[in-house]
């Protein structure tokens, strides 16, 4: 169950990247989300037309009652567009949840594959693992276009990461520019591992197909599409 709408108080709107950010939300009470789940924001006009959307929590799981939010700016994005251009500290927004108990992660080995802003739920679990020091668990790889781009680009790296970039490599990388490969999540695959693949319908399918043919069990794949909503 989804609960009740209530009402979240904007505590900070922060840059995560081009056309990117994040929104630090407090709530009456602690959401008591878990890692990979997702609320629904709704906006509400003077003449009670309203207009919802859908967004991954990328803070994990927490007792505090405050979350976080990733939004990317979509052309001509109805709500994502107000979000980036009016909404500011101390506001208030509408969100009910959390949603959603197939693509969570709560312990156990797994491989993280998202792709842009697929990353979002996949911090969440990443951000569980660093704070219960289960990181050990996890490998995560994130396929962005060009460095930046890359989300949360000063506390994603660590051991448990890689990063992919498939148009403008890193300067330095020995990786050059392209698509996801093979090789790129060979490294990191494990029999006993879930997989949790999260991007648009396109990367969710490619990066799929990659795990399957690297060993993972379909029954193993744990996939979460995102769509361009606004």
């Amino acid at each position: 169950m989804a609960g009740p709408w209530q009402t979240a108080r904007v505590l900070e709107v922060r840059p995560e990247a081009p056309r990117v950010k994040t929104f630090r939300l407090a709530l009456d009470e602690p959401l008591g989300h878990r890692a990979g789940q997702h609320v629904v924001l709704r906006l509400t006009a003077p003449d009670g037309y309203t207009a919802q959307r859908s967004y991954s929590i990328a803070s994990a799981p927490d007792d505090a009652a405050e979350l976080e939010l990733t939004v990317e700016r979509l052309p001509d994005g109805e709500v994502s567009g107000f979000l980036h251009d009016v909404v500011e500290p101390g506001d208030e927004l509408e969100l009910r949840g959390p949603i959603g108990g197939w693509f969570v992660w709560e312990d156990g080995p797994a491989t993280l594959v998202g792709g842009g802003s697929g990353v979002v739920p996949l911090m969440a679990m990443l951000r569980l693992a660093r704070r219960t020091g289960r990181s050990d668990l996890l490998r995560l790889v994130v396929s962005v276009r060009t460095p930046a781009d890359l989300y949360y680009a000063d506390e994603l790296p660590g051991p448990e990461v890689t990063v992919v970039h498939s148009r403008v490599a890193a300067p330095g990388s020995p990786r050059a520019a392209g698509r996801l490969a093979a090789e790129d999540l060979a490294p990191v695959v494990r029999p006993d591992a879930t997989a949790y693949v999260c991007g648009s319908t396109g990367f969710a399918d490619a990066a799929s197909q990659l795990l399957v043919g690297l060993g993972q069990p379909v029954d193993r794949i744990r996939v979460e599409r995102f769509g361009a909503t606004g």
